[in-house]
Formats: structure tokens, sequence, C-alpha cells
């Protein structure tokens, strides 16, 4: 796989894990309708949080979520519409992006060089209409 594969793939594990740690249960991850896949879907309460995951090495061009552009929110609207629908749930979306970067202040500091990452979750990040 190649190291930018690699990189969304543990991008994706982190954000798992911080959704958890903060009460959300992961419904889906991964989730496919057509062109379109759903990285999270996670639900606290009566909230359906449709995540986007990002994940960047570097910030050099450009902030994380600034790479969710006007396609893939569309695409992420007919997928959680088709998912909804499908499943006959009766919730609240939402749409988060989790933004992921490398520490580039700490050095590698674990025994198995792994970096540091920076989370931030964008709640409600966009909205549908």
């Amino acid at each position: 796989m190649a190291a930018h594969n690699d990189l969304g793939k543990l991008g994706e594990e982190l954000a798992v894990d911080f959704l958890v740690q903060a009460g959300y249960k992961i419904v889906e991850t991964n989730w496919t309708f057509q062109k379109a896949e759903i990285d999270i879907i996670a639900r606290k309460g009566n909230v359906l949080a449709v995540v986007e995951v990002k994940t960047r090495s570097s910030l050099l061009f450009g902030l994380p979520q600034d790479f969710v552009d006007s396609k893939k929110i569309q695409l992420l609207i007919k997928a959680i519409d088709a998912y909804v629908n499908s499943k006959d749930l009766d919730v609240e979306v939402r749409f988060d992006i989790i933004a992921i970067n490398t520490d580039s202040k700490k050095e590698k500091s674990t025994p198995e060089n792994k970096k540091s990452f920076v989370i931030e979750h964008l709640i409600d990040a966009f909205y549908h209409f």
C-alpha cells in the first residue's frame, strides 16, 4: 500500500478512537454508496454524525479540512440520504470533519518512532441544503 494510503488508514483509526473516547458509537466505517464513501458514521444520542477524515503529513499545502471540496460534500449528502432512507432512521444528521496532521513541534518521541498527531474535530463543518 502506498505511504499516503497508510497515513489515511492510520488517520481513520485515530479518528475512530477519538470519537469513541468522546462518547460516540461508531455505526459504520468506510460505507459506500455509488461513487461516494463515508469515512465514519457515528451516533451520539439522536445525532448521526457523518465524519470525513482528512489526514496530512504536512501543512505546507493547507489545512486538512481545506481538502473537502464541494464535489465531496455533494457525494456525502447523496450517500447519507441513501443510508438514512435504507435504514428508515429518524435522526438529526450532522456533517463533521476530523482534521489530522503530524505535530511538527514534537520529535519522534516513542520507541516505535511513531509521530505525534494533532486531531481537530470540526462539528457542523458544513450544512446541506
